[in-house]
């Protein structure tokens, strides 16, 4: 190995358990920390993020990465070796004081949240929240001058990797031509069939948590490797060697508990499947938030809300409930789960009404973002966009633009990778299904394994060796597009 090169690997080797640790803490803050610990584990996450900013702006860093370039190196190296510098314009474009204000503020802002969110105070989290605003416009100028793009798009670079707005514009826009009619049509129908079922509890959260578990081992799971708990929000976090994965209940409504925690369970198999040579490394990440993305929504919106799968899970639900009666059926629970009604919790959301969440989220943080509107004009501009694009009204700010945890954590510009997401797991299941036609019947026995074969083969293991577009181009044949969206739309639920 020479010399440049694998100094690179060593320094990127501690910046990844740096990256390990705060992983780590943050699950921990989120799912069992108590609420006094908050400034302690604020100062532990920000004196990780200066460290790792350090590390990253070492002053011969820029020379051993041009260096590295004339060792001729393998695929994996030269593609390392990319990331590694994408990685470095990233980190020295926003200097270290700006990086440690940005961490404290994040989290103590999240922390606040959780309070301002269940009290409905958004005028008690404006002020934590405008911190993170103003820090992450000032992070998302540093990186723009540093990239050659927009403050928008420097910020959406850090969850997409050479995704621009530009490109997000015009699939929404082909999004916008489809939907609303289409959605329209499918309420309309729905109204002239038989309502589903809704099974009556209570569900014991100690029976949901069961089920939970027993369907992540369907999926492939490893508990070797990873753990299912409680927080607010539903998330998957951890590190790929020890995954966590965290779900909400109401023991009114088991079916939002169980897709949440077959979602999150998509997104750990894609951790877990990354190639274990390279996960001390760049490239051996996940390939931006779309793909990740890709990989929950392909599980619980492709796989798990299919009728095939739902064959196989109505007897599991039922005994596992003490269910009795045709609200059990596996055909009742398939209408149950593609009833299209709009909703005011965008992880409630249906798939067909999600993208105008999606769309509205992506269009309130682009004007926040790029200042054509102010943080506490927020409330006022999310009820009129969400009358204008789903036809109703929150009824508190708790509710409406408080729902979420992304802006308060200081994720800007990820809001658009879950519909772009959604693109790419229809695409990659039509081609899994087309490779591997065996996939629908071994969903009916609960089997993920020729599924998850070929994800690992396709998808998984190839981490960031290249791009999303060259992923897909790769596993499917085609470039990210809606086509495919659109025609599972159509199949599902009708035209």
């Amino acid at each position: 190995m020479t010399k440049a090169y694998k100094t690179l690997e060593t320094r990127f080797r501690r910046m990844n358990v740096l990256s390990n640790i705060g992983q780590m803490l943050h699950w921990d803050m989120a799912a069992i920390m108590p609420a006094g610990g908050a400034g302690a584990r604020s100062e532990q996450l920000a004196t990780l993020d200066v460290m790792g900013n350090e590390l990253i702006n070492a002053p011969d860093m820029g020379d051993l990465i041009e260096d590295a370039g004339n060792e001729g190196l393998d695929d994996w190296q030269q593609a390392n070796l990319g990331e590694m510098k994408r990685a470095w314009v990233h980190g020295t474009a926003v200097p270290a004081e700006l990086v440690e204000k940005m961490s404290l503020a994040e989290t103590r802002c999240e922390v606040a949240w959780r309070t301002a969110r269940a009290e409905n105070d958004f005028k008690g989290l404006l002020p934590k929240l405008q911190e993170v605003l103003d820090l992450s416009i000032e992070a998302g100028n540093a990186k723009a001058a540093a990239l050659g793009t927009s403050v928008y798009d420097a910020l959406l670079d850090q969850y997409d990797p050479m995704m621009r707005s530009e490109r997000i514009d015009s699939l929404f826009a082909e999004l916008e031509d489809f939907l609303p009619g289409f959605t329209a049509e499918v309420i309309e129908r729905q109204k002239s069939e038989d309502a589903p079922i809704a099974p009556t509890g209570p569900f014991p959260i100690e029976v949901q948590n069961r089920v939970g578990l027993d369907l992540m081992k369907a999926v492939g799971f490893d508990f070797d490797h990873g753990r299912l708990d409680i927080s607010h929000h539903p998330f998957c976090g951890g590190i790929p060697e020890d995954v966590r994965i965290t779900t909400r209940y109401d023991e009114s409504d088991f079916t939002s508990a169980i897709m949440g925690v077959l979602h999150e369970t998509g997104h750990a198999m894609y951790e877990r499947g990354l190639p274990s040579d390279w996960r001390s490394q760049p490239v051996g990440k996940a390939r931006g938030m779309t793909m990740h993305e890709s990989q929950s929504l392909l599980v619980e919106m492709q796989a798990c809300r299919s009728e095939d799968f739902l064959t196989y899970a109505a007897p599991v639900f039922k005994q596992a409930f003490g269910g009795d009666g045709s609200a059990w059926d596996a055909s009742n629970l398939h209408r149950l789960y593609t009833r299209v009604e709009p909703g005011l919790i965008r992880v409630d959301a249906d798939e067909v009404t999600y993208p105008a969440h999606v769309i509205m989220r992506y269009r309130l943080e682009r004007a926040l973002i790029e200042g054509d509107m102010k943080l506490s004009d927020l409330p006022t501009a999310w009820n009129e966009m969400m009358q204008k694009l789903l036809g109703i009204t929150p009824p508190n700010d708790r509710d409406g633009c408080m729902q979420d945890i992304h802006w308060p954590s200081g994720a800007w510009g990820y809001f658009p990778t879950y519909t772009l997401g959604a693109m790419a797991a229809a695409q990659i299941y039509a081609a899994a299904k087309e490779a591997c036609p065996e996939i629908p019947e071994t969903l009916r026995q609960g089997n993920f394994g020729p599924l998850m074969t070929w994800l690992g083969k396709n998808i998984h293991s190839q981490a960031s060796r290249r791009s999303t577009d060259d992923i897909l181009h790769a596993a499917t044949g085609k470039v990210l597009g809606i086509e495919s969206f659109k025609s599972h739309m159509i199949e599902r639920y009708g035209r």
